[in-house]
């Protein structure tokens, strides 16, 4: 079916807004954001946006379910063909770059985000977390790093990287914490699950 010219100019209308709240919430935060700012980036009145988003919660989730959806999938692509955990690591790191300054703000306000918005922020967590699980059970079953619960691996991993990533004005004032520090992580928290590593100890 045909869509009217119209339509056509309200779903560019609608990205438009999505890519300019995205942009404002990298860069001034997620829940500090007003309506104002994200009409002001994409040029448009504050009514536009509301004609499209009746609330800043549905614009939060609509963002966060659009660009998390982004970063997912983009892990989720990389990750597909890891056979070995710094492969997945570093998989991990490289999805994730391609978002930073979103994602890390994620990081940090996720516990203030809308339940919807949170659903989502879990759902980034899992398309990871799966790939994650298999390459350590496959590892571990050959001998390379320590069997420890999949659970424990993947958050001790996810902990190490928010906590550079919610830090990064102290780690990367510059704002590029996976370029800057992503082999560090990686080769660390390897020598902290390997097997080799405990034998020497």
């Amino acid at each position: 079916m045909m869509r009217s010219n119209r339509q056509q100019q309200k779903e560019q209308t609608r990205e438009a807004l999505l890519k300019a709240a995205y942009e404002v919430f990298a860069h001034s935060g997620i829940t500090a954001a007003r309506m104002s700012d994200v009409a002001t980036a994409a040029g448009v009145s504050h009514g536009t946006v509301f004609a499209h988003f009746a609330t800043q919660e549905a614009l939060i989730t609509e963002v966060i379910d659009t660009y998390g959806g982004k970063i997912a999938l983009r892990t989720h692509e990389l990750a597909g063909s890891c056979e070995q955990m710094e492969q997945i690591l570093r998989a991990h790191l490289a999805g994730i770059a391609e978002f930073e300054p979103f994602y890390t703000r994620l990081v940090i306000e996720n516990r203030l985000l809308p339940p919807a918005a949170r659903d989502v922020w879990i759902g980034i967590q899992s398309a990871i977390s799966f790939h994650f699980s298999q390459v350590a059970a496959r590892d571990a079953k050959a001998g390379r790093i320590i069997a420890h619960p999949a659970h424990l691996l993947f958050n001790t991993w996810l902990g190490l990287v928010h906590y550079y990533l919610a830090n990064g004005d102290l780690f990367a004032p510059e704002g590029n914490v996976i370029g800057r520090y992503g082999d560090t992580l990686v080769e660390s928290y390897l020598k902290l699950i390997s097997t080799q590593r405990a034998k020497e100890a």
